[in-house]
């Protein structure tokens, strides 16, 4: 049976460590496509002569030509300018459109059937004009949003309890912005909600900084922006789909109507499997949840309808 086939857009920071954790997980072969002569080519080589002392078979390649990327089964794309402190993510709006509008064209090309993992800011955003520019079916197309933000808050919560980070879950939905909406009601330990496990104001504190995470690294980096646990969550979702997994992970999610959205992809759970997106989980919002998740829905809507695509 032949390797499934996973190109990763962007050879910087994001696109080298996905590939990295995808070579790991031995999801298939994998080809990293960049513009700049060499980068690819360097990183893909330096991945491919680890692979003996990881023990990974998964080729790694690197090309500036997306002929190499033919009949991939999922593309990551985390092609685009990342952040600098003082910038939001829709800050990045203008110069990462047209960059994900020439790299979508491009890879539905030579790929017409791949499942498409965006990583590029503004995502919410994003993950629409790629779906858009692409012609694909909306459950082919999705955000990475709510497993990087999910994940970054199981963190805290591991840390302030001192407890493993697998026995911790978490939702967030909304959009990848500050108006992200983490659901504290839904976070559990092992089950036992978190609510009975930390006071309010420890929980009220973790939320606070899973909404500004991405801002926190920003900040400290200074030239960049987060690049590790993005990937690891890209990778995961990428996993999902390739190995039909029907993992339950909050992402940018094309709605029809749930949660009262339509038309447009906002961060939601969603099972991931061998089709792509193939269902979203409606969870019950209290008044509060509701209202902060209608903001976030409002704040995605009014930089989509500013595109006019």
């Amino acid at each position: 049976m032949p390797r499934k086939k996973i190109t990763v857009v962007g050879a910087g920071h994001v696109g080298a460590n996905t590939a990295l954790w995808l070579a790991q997980k031995e999801l298939g072969d994998v080809v990293i496509i960049d513009i700049v002569e060499g980068v690819s080519q360097g990183k893909g080589l330096d991945l491919t002569e680890a692979a003996p002392i990881e023990g990974f078979d998964s080729r790694i390649t690197g090309t500036n030509d997306y002929k190499d990327t033919a009949n991939s089964d999922v593309v990551i794309i985390t092609a685009g300018i990342p952040r600098k402190p003082g910038m939001s993510r829709s800050d990045l709006i203008n110069t990462n459109l047209g960059i994900v509008k020439t790299v979508v064209e491009s890879i539905v090309k030579y790929s017409p059937n791949a499942h498409l993992i965006v990583v590029t800011n503004p995502l919410d955003v994003m993950v629409y004009a790629a779906w858009k520019y692409s012609g694909l079916k909306p459950n082919k197309v999705m955000g990475m949003s709510g497993a990087l933000d999910g994940a970054r808050m199981r963190a805290f919560i591991a840390l302030e309890l001192g407890v493993s980070v697998e026995d911790v879950h978490t939702i967030v939905i909304g959009g990848h912005a500050d108006e992200m909406v983490p659901l504290k009601r839904y976070s559990t330990v092992s089950g036992i909600p978190i609510s009975q496990l930390m006071p309010k104001d420890k929980l009220d504190a973790i939320m606070k900084r899973t909404r500004g995470a991405g801002g926190e690294i920003v900040g400290l980096l200074k030239t960049g922006s987060a690049f590790y646990a993005p990937s690891a969550a890209s990778a995961e979702m990428c996993e999902a789909i390739i190995k039909d997994k029907k993992r339950v992970i909050p992402c940018a999610a094309y709605c029809t109507g749930q949660y009262g959205v339509k038309d447009m992809f906002i961060g939601v759970p969603a099972k991931l499997g061998a089709g792509g997106v193939e269902e979203i989980f409606e969870v019950s919002l209290e008044t509060e949840e509701k209202a902060a998740f209608d903001n976030s829905v409002q704040a995605v809507k009014k930089l989509i309808d500013d595109l006019k695509i």
